[in-house]
């Protein structure tokens, strides 16, 4: 393995303190576990039990607090050979992506860490290529050695399969699409060995496993999650006893973005939706829910960033916007967007702009007067992006969010430091609007 010292990311903002004469700067330091292309995901959890959290992705978990040592879950074998400058061939580790000069795939598409059998040691599940299977690595319990492989699920479809509460029930399930159908699927607490139970909630319309877009949240207000995707929302019904068929409300979320969220983006006490219109183009999104008048919902379009940079209010552009998240980044109380540019999705030649900078981003959540909104972009770095998965997550324990990501350009955490400053240094760390005449909506 290979470390890298951490690197100083650009200021951006953070909340007022409690001093009115200070303020408060955020900034990241970026630390590259490695450079190698093992997964287009990653994840935190406690690994080794020792009170630290520690990165996982791909075969590879990273002890922290320094992830110096890199311990593996199961065989990690993939090379590929390039030729370095003087034409000499060389062996790297990994899957060929940013440290060659073509395109390849991994087996390990997301992460997401949880005790699945309940022994109070971490596990990992994988989410692998889309149409493959998802497994879960059982925890050794500080023994070394490859951890124990069970199937979760055969299939897995859609690009951003999640792992969170859908049911209710207090206990996350994969939620994704399988042969055709959406659905979910949790572990047998008595036997969690064995494959899971899948549950459709949608007929079999021929969902495709290379499906873009899907999330989970209470669009309507009742209490309960519904399924997201690009087509639409999925209405939970009041019981799920016997495996009812969830109400389809049509709409179009653009042709296939990342993950998505239903959140009150604008305060009015109704959830919005969230998503990036195409992973492999442009567009980040919002679509606010308003009343339709006949007592359902009608969505708007606020689409704030774009094709061209004056489709955004502070010139910012990007493309391949492949994975979001939505956690509130600077504590103010509203939930922020992180998100950047998938690094190669297609290789070096395809999709727009595949040599563009690997950019990172966070877009602050801005309420104005008359329920208006703006998110307020802050770059967290250039050169590292996001994969199919990027997460906010409080990786020191310091109570600040951290950003940690895994693609074909390595694993990244990125680390949030705050310092306080006058109000001027503030000011002019903020990001300026392009022209006076942009407003926020």
């Amino acid at each position: 393995m290979k470390s890298r010292s951490l690197v100083a990311a650009g200021a951006v903002l953070a909340s007022v303190s409690g001093d009115a004469a200070t303020r408060e700067l955020i900034a990241f330091q970026k630390q590259v576990l490695t450079p190698e292309f093992w997964a287009e995901g990653a994840a935190v959890g406690d690994f080794n039990k020792d009170g630290k959290k520690d990165v996982v992705s791909g075969p590879f978990w990273y002890a922290g607090p320094d992830f110096k040592v890199r311990k593996a879950i199961y065989p990690a074998g993939q090379t590929f050979k390039t030729k370095k400058a003087d034409g000499t061939e060389v062996s790297v580790a990994g899957y060929e992506g940013g440290l060659g000069k073509n395109n390849a795939y991994s087996d390990n598409f997301i992460a997401h860490v949880h005790d699945v059998n309940r022994d109070g040691w971490d596990d990992v599940i994988v989410m692998g290529f889309p149409g493959a299977e998802t497994w879960w690595f059982e925890n050794p319990k500080g023994k070394d050695g490859d951890w124990a492989k069970h199937k979760a699920i055969d299939v897995t479809d859609n690009e951003s399969p999640t792992f969170l509460d859908l049911t209710g029930d207090g206990n996350p399930e994969i939620v994704c699409s399988s042969k055709g159908a959406y659905g979910w699927a949790g572990p047998d607490p008595a036997n969690p060995t064995q494959p899971w139970t899948w549950h459709n909630l949608s007929p079999n319309k021929n969902y495709h496993k290379f499906t873009h877009g899907l999330g989970v949240g209470d669009v309507n207000g009742d209490g309960r999650a519904d399924l997201l995707e690009k087509d639409g929302w999925w209405e939970q019904p009041a019981s799920l006893a016997g495996d009812p068929e969830w109400k389809h409300h049509p709409f179009a979320f653009g042709t296939g973005g990342a993950q998505m969220y239903a959140y009150d983006v604008d305060g009015d006490g109704r959830n919005d939706v969230i998503t990036s219109l195409a992973a492999h183009g442009y567009g980040l999104t919002w679509f606010q829910n308003l009343d339709d008048g006949k007592g359902g919902i009608r969505f708007v379009e606020h689409t704030f960033m774009n094709k061209e940079p004056q489709e955004n209010r502070y010139g910012v552009k990007f493309s391949q916007l492949h994975a979001i998240d939505l956690k509130d980044v600077d504590g103010d109380g509203l939930k922020d967007l992180v998100t950047g540019k998938r690094f190669w999705a297609h290789g070096p030649t395809g999709d727009p702009e595949p040599g563009a900078p690997a950019v990172l981003y966070w877009f602050r959540l801005v309420r104005t007067p008359g329920k208006g909104v703006d998110y307020v972009p802050h770059l967290i770095d250039a050169d590292s992006g996001v994969g199919t998965q990027v997460m906010a997550v409080d990786v020191t324990g310091d109570g600040q969010l951290d950003i940690v990501v895994g693609n074909k350009k390595g694993v990244f955490v990125h680390t949030q430091v705050r310092r306080k400053v006058s109000d001027a240094e503030w000011e002019s760390a903020q990001p300026k609007p392009i022209s006076t005449s942009a407003s926020a909506r």
